[in-house]
C-alpha cells in the first residue's frame, strides 16, 4: 500500500510535502515546530494540515501491521493463497481486512463447526450446489451415532452453509453498503415521560445516511439511560432478493438454500452487521464532536486578553457568601475577601458588602470586576450594578465562563500554587486571571471540564483527551509564553517541554532567578539539544541578553537575522517600527536577501514580520469582552428586541448566546445566517460578538430564541 500517494491524494497535497512532514515525524519533532520552523520543507503546511496528516499516517500504519497479523495467520493455516493475499493487500480499510480474514479467523465452536466435526460438509456442499435431486436420500448416507435421523443431517448441513453465507466477505459488504443507503435508525421510548428530554426520540426514524452526529450521541444517550430502544432497519426484502439471486441456482432443493441463508442473515450477518452500523456512527459523530469541541476549545483559548487592568474575581454563591479576589495587572493576588450580598441576607449584610467592596475597589484602583457565570451571577450582577451606581470610581463588569473555576480550585496543582488560600478564594482568583489571559489560565484545567462541547462523556475519553490537547498545544504555541513568569502547566505545552522539564525549568528559575537569554534552557535538568531546538523559539524572555530572545524568532537563525539587519542598516531602536523597516525593505527585494542570506522565503518572511512586531500576539485579533454597567433580566427581554451578545458555545444545531440574562438564547443553524448553513462554525465561534434579534422567549421553561438573519 502506498501510504504517501493515499495521504497525498486524500488531503490533496503534494506528495514530496508527505513525504517531507512524515520524515519530520518520525524524526520526533512536534507539530508546532515543525508547523512554525519547517515550512519551506514541507511547503508551509499549518499545524491543522499536518495533524490530520499524523492522523491519518497512524491509522494507515495499523492497517498494515493489520494485514500482516492477518497473512501471519491464514499462512500458518496453510490456506494463503496469491489471489487472497492480493486481495488483502489491496483492502483499504481495516473493516475491509476484517470482513476478509472473517472465514479464516479462530472461531469459538459454533453450531457449523459442530456439524462439519460430524462429517457434514459434503452434504453441505451437495445442498448449496442444488446438483442432486434427491437430498433426503443422499442424506441418509451420513447417518451415524452422532447423527441419528435425516432431518439432524439436513439441519447441520444448513449451520455450514448459514457460516459460509456469513464468511462471505462480498456479501457482507452489498448488505452493509445497501443498509447504508436506504436502511433507518429507529428508536422507541420505554415507558418514556413527556418531560423527558428523550421524548422527542420516541417513535423516532430517519435514514441512516441523513442521521446528524448531534442525534446518534443523544439515541446512545438516552439507550444508555434506558429511555429508549434503538434499532438498526434493513431493507430485509431487498437482502433476501440478493441472496436468492446469488445462492438459489435452480429449484432442486432451493427450500433448504432458502431457509440457510435467512438463517444466516437473522441469527448471523445483521446482528453483527447491526453492531458495525451503530460503531460506525457513533465513531463518526464521536469525531464531529470532538472536532466541534476542538474548535470551541481553540476560540475560547485564543480569546483577546484583557491587559494591563487591575481585575476583581468574583465568585458567586448564595449561602457560603461571594468570594472575592484582587489581583494586579500581573496575575498576583493582591487581597481576597468573602461578602454577603445575596439570599438570604439582610439590609446589615448587604451594607457591610457594599463597605467591604468599596474599600477594595479605591485601596487597590479596581479597574474591572469579573463575574462567575455560575448559581447566584445574575443576583451578584444585580447587586454589582446597584452599587456601581452610587459610587464615583468608574468600575465596570464582565460577566465570566468560569467552567471548570471549581475543578481547578480544588486541584493538587492550584493548593501548591496557592498554599495559602481556600477552595473559594482560588476559585475567584482564577476568575480574575482568565479575564487577564484566559489561555494562561485555562491551561490548567482538563480541557474537557471547560464546557464547551455536547455528549463529551459519551465518546471515547482517550481520543477526545489527546484531540483537546493538540488544541491546546497548538494554541500555546501559536501565542508563546514568557520564560520568566509561565506556570509549569503552560510551559508543559509548549514544543517539545513535558510535564517533568516544566516544573524543572520553575525549580530552576526559582532557585536561580530569572533567565537571562534562551541558550541558559540548555542547564535545566533533562532539557537536552534536541528539547532545545524544539522548544527555543517558542518562549519569550523580556528585557533579556539579546532582543531576539523575546521574539518568534529561532535560535537557528539569530545569526542570519543579525546579518539581515546589518544589510539592511537597521538599528536595534528599530525593531517593531513596521514604518521604518519596510522603507529599508523598499530598497531591496525579498528574492535578492534569500539569496544573500540562504534563507528560505517563508523564513525570511517570517523573520521580517518578527521585526515588525516583535513577539505579536495573534489574540490581538480576537473580539475582546464586552465590558458592561447595567443588567437585564429575562422580564425584560421582548420579541423583536436586537441585542449584542457574546457566543459561549457552537454546536451541530446552533450557537448559545450571552445576552445579558441567566439563560443563554439559541441561535438555531437556520437563523445564523440569510444564506444556507451546513455547519455551525463556518459562521460563528465561541467567544465572538454577535448582533442578534429575539424572536421568542418563554419565561416557563426559560428558552430564549434568536436569530442573526438580516443582521450582518
Amino acid at each position: 500500500m502506498d501510504i504517501i500517494r493515499i495521504i497525498s491524494e486524500e488531503l490533496q497535497v503534494e506528495k514530496w510535502q508527505v513525504e517531507a512532514a512524515i520524515k519530520l515525524i518520525d524524526e520526533g519533532n512536534t507539530i508546532p515546530f515543525i508547523a512554525r520552523y519547517r515550512k519551506e520543507v514541507t511547503g508551509s503546511l499549518d499545524d491543522d494540515m499536518l495533524r490530520s496528516l499524523n492522523d491519518r499516517l497512524s491509522y494507515l500504519r495499523n492497517l498494515e501491521d493489520r494485514k500482516e497479523q492477518v497473512l501471519r495467520s491464514i499462512e500458518d493455516q496453510g490456506k494463503l493463497t496469491s489471489e487472497l493475499k492480493e486481495e488483502i493487500n489491496n483492502a483499504l480499510t481495516l473493516v475491509s481486512v476484517e470482513d476478509i480474514y472473517r472465514p479464516y479467523k479462530p472461531k469459538r465452536r459454533t453450531r457449523g463447526i459442530i456439524a462439519r466435526e460430524k462429517g457434514l460438509e459434503d452434504l453441505a456442499n451437495a445442498i448449496l450446489e442444488q446438483e442432486v435431486n434427491d437430498i433426503v436420500a443422499l442424506a441418509n448416507n451420513f447417518l451415524k451415532e452422532d447423527v441419528k435421523t435425516v432431518e439432524e443431517a439436513i439441519s447441520g448441513a444448513k449451520d455450514i452453509i448459514a457460516e459460509k453465507i456469513s464468511d462471505n466477505a462480498e456479501f457482507r459488504t452489498w448488505i452493509r453498503n445497501k443498509t447504508l443507503e436506504v436502511g433507518c435508525i429507529r428508536s422507541q421510548g420505554k415507558d418514556i415521560d413527556e418531560k423527558s428530554i428523550f421524548y422527542i426520540y420516541n417513535d423516532f426514524s430517519e435514514k441512516i445516511k441523513n442521521i446528524p452526529n448531534y442525534r446518534v450521541l443523544a439515541l446512545n444517550r438516552g439507550e444508555a439511560e434506558k429511555e429508549l430502544s434503538v434499532k438498526i432497519e434493513f431493507p430485509l426484502e431487498e437482502i433476501y432478493k440478493y441472496l436468492h439471486k446469488n445462492l438459489v441456482k435452480t429449484s432442486n432443493n432451493s427450500s433448504y438454500v432458502e431457509e440457510a441463508y435467512k438463517d444466516a442473515y437473522t441469527r448471523l450477518i445483521e446482528p453483527s452487521i447491526e453492531r458495525e452500523i451503530r460503531s460506525s456512527l457513533t465513531e463518526r459523530a464521536s469525531e464531529g464532536a470532538i472536532k466541534v469541541f476542538a474548535k470551541n476549545l481553540e476560540a475560547l483559548l485564543m480569546q483577546q486578553p484583557i491587559s494591563n487592568k487591575i481585575v476583581m474575581g468574583w465568585d458567586p454563591a448564595f449561602r457560603t457568601g461571594c468570594k472575592l479576589a484582587v489581583v494586579d495587572e500581573t496575575g498576583k493576588v493582591l487581597d481576597t475577601k468573602i461578602i454577603y450580598p445575596t439570599a438570604p441576607t439582610n439590609e446589615v449584610k448587604i451594607a457591610r458588602a457594599k463597605k467591604d467592596l468599596e474599600f477594595l475597589i479605591d485601596k487597590y484602583k479596581v479597574d474591572l470586576i469579573s463575574i462567575g457565570n455560575g448559581t447566584a451571577s445574575r443576583e451578584s450582577e444585580k447587586f454589582i450594578v446597584e452599587f456601581l451606581s452610587e459610587i464615583k470610581s468608574k468600575v465596570k463588569y464582565v460577566i465570566t465562563n468560569e467552567a471548570g473555576a471549581s475543578v481547578y480550585s480544588a486541584s493538587k496543582e492550584a493548593s501548591q500554587e496557592f498554599p495559602n488560600f481556600d477552595v473559594g478564594q482560588r476559585s475567584a482568583i482564577s476568575i480574575a486571571r482568565r479575564l487577564q489571559d484566559p489561555l494562561a489560565e485555562l491551561v490548567k484545567i482538563d480541557p474537557k471540564a471547560i464546557g464547551v462541547g455536547q455528549y463529551q462523556h459519551d465518546m471515547n475519553q482517550n481520543r477526545l483527551s489527546q484531540a483537546l490537547g493538540n488544541v491546546v498545544e497548538d494554541c500555546v504555541n501559536k501565542v508563546g509564553v514568557d520564560l520568566n513568569t509561565a506556570s509549569a502547566s503552560l510551559l508543559s505545552y509548549i514544543s517539545g517541554v513535558s510535564k517533568t522539564v516544566g516544573k524543572n525549568i520553575v525549580t530552576y528559575r526559582e532557585e536561580n532567578g530569572s533567565f537571562s537569554n534562551r541558550k541558559e534552557l540548555l542547564k535545566v535538568p533533562k532539557l537536552g539539544p534536541k528539547a532545545f531546538i524544539q522548544c527555543a523559539g517558542f518562549l519569550r524572555i523580556q528585557n533579556g541578553d539579546n532582543f531576539l530572545d523575546n521574539t518568534g524568532v529561532h535560535p537557528e537563525s539569530y545569526e542570519k537575522t543579525t546579518k539581515l539587519l546589518s544589510i539592511l542598516d537597521i538599528n536595534v531602536e528599530d525593531i517593531g517600527n513596521g514604518r521604518r523597516i519596510n522603507e529599508k525593505l523598499n530598497k531591496t527585494s525579498l528574492a535578492s536577501l534569500e539569496k544573500e542570506l540562504d534563507l528560505g522565503k517563508e523564513t525570511l518572511e517570517d523573520i521580517i514580520a518578527e521585526l515588525k512586531k516583535p513577539g505579536r500576539d495573534p489574540r490581538e485579533d480576537m473580539p475582546a469582552p464586552i465590558l458592561k454597567e447595567d443588567v437585564m433580566s429575562i422580564d425584560q427581554i421582548k420579541e423583536g428586541m436586537i441585542l449584542k451578545g457574546t457566543v459561549r458555545n457552537v454546536i451541530d444545531f446552533g450557537a448559545f448566546v450571552d445576552i445579558g440574562v441567566h439563560q443563554d438564547g439559541l441561535v438555531h443553524i437556520s437563523q445564523l445566517s440569510d444564506k444556507f448553513v451546513k455547519n455551525p462554525m463556518a459562521v460563528v465561534s465561541v467567544g465572538d460578538i454577535v448582533t442578534v434579534k429575539v424572536l421568542s422567549v418563554d419565561k416557563k421553561t426559560n428558552r430564549i430564541q434568536l436569530s442573526m438573519r438580516g443582521l450582518s
